[in-house]
């Protein structure tokens, strides 16, 4: 095949074209982290009335904070795999990047804690004796429509409500029906579900490319970890499915956007391995 390409009637090296569209997806990741930052934002001025104490950082702001350190190790990863060369990796260099990645897994696994606390945390949901107009008419109480988002408790808005059964989380003047927490709690059950598979993700690549740069890595492991990662990446294909029917565009945008980004981390991968072993 040509390494040239038309587009748009101009010629355009085929691995140039590939490169760009890369680094645009890294990009789109990292715009992520502010688009997370600003829903969960929101989100928090309504979940913690009094303010976010230091000790709820983590829960309030863990779509963004496990965003950012996502985006740092997919950049640890294409160094390793595709920027560097071998013999670079030594020295301060390896230091540093074990230093940044060792930061982003800690982060990770506390933001996996985050989505567990946040499932157990919409387990515990007390119903209430009020019916929805009278928690309105007593004020400063607000209502869930999703996850994620509130908007003040009214009496337009609890008029639709009727007669149901109110239910509310512990420690928050926010209500709903059973019926919407439910469709929250399965949504925080795929955020554990997807944290914990990607978690998996990318230890198993650690390992391949400790493997690797220890020219260790050989087919017949890529092969097993091919088909283990097979198995991981449909669950988290199944995971995003699921956020783009009953979630928000932003988390299926978010959930696809990773599964390309790390598409291109398992080319490198595979290329680098194929170079080593003709070598």
């Amino acid at each position: 095949m040509s390494e040239v390409a038309t587009l748009a009637g101009f010629p355009v090296n085929r691995y140039l074209l590939f490169r760009v569209f890369k680094y645009a997806v890294y990009l789109l990741l990292a715009y992520n982290v502010y688009a997370f930052f600003v829903e969960n934002h929101a989100a928090a001025g309504a979940v913690f009335a009094d303010g976010v104490q230091l000790g709820k950082v983590i829960e309030a702001y863990n779509d963004s904070i496990d965003t950012l350190a996502w985006v740092l190790l997919l950049l640890v990863f294409e160094l390793e795999t595709f920027v560097l060369a071998d013999e670079k990796i030594r020295g301060w260099v390896k230091w540093s990047l074990n230093a940044v990645s060792a930061f982003c897994y800690v982060f990770i696994i506390y933001s996996f804690y985050g989505y567990v606390a946040e499932m157990v945390y919409l387990t515990d949901l007390a119903p209430m004796a009020q019916s929805a107009c009278e928690l309105a008419a007593s004020g400063d109480w607000k209502l869930v429509l999703e996850q994620d988002d509130y908007v003040p408790l009214t009496a337009q808005s609890c008029a639709a409500l009727g007669d149901a059964q109110m239910l509310r989380p512990a420690d928050a003047k926010i209500v709903g029906d059973a019926a919407t927490w439910g469709e929250i709690r399965w949504l925080a059950w795929t955020d554990v579900i997807n944290a914990g598979t990607w978690l998996v993700v990318v230890f198993l690549l650690a390992f391949e490319v400790w493997l690797q740069l220890r020219h260790e890595l050989s087919d017949k492991i890529m092969r097993y970890g091919q088909i283990v990662k097979v198995l991981l990446y449909s669950t988290l294909l199944l995971c995003a499915i699921y956020w783009g029917v009953n979630g928000s565009f932003l988390d299926f945008w978010d959930a696809f956007l990773w599964l390309v980004a790390f598409f291109f981390i398992e080319m490198n991968l595979f290329e680098w391995q194929a170079e080593t072993a003709a070598e």
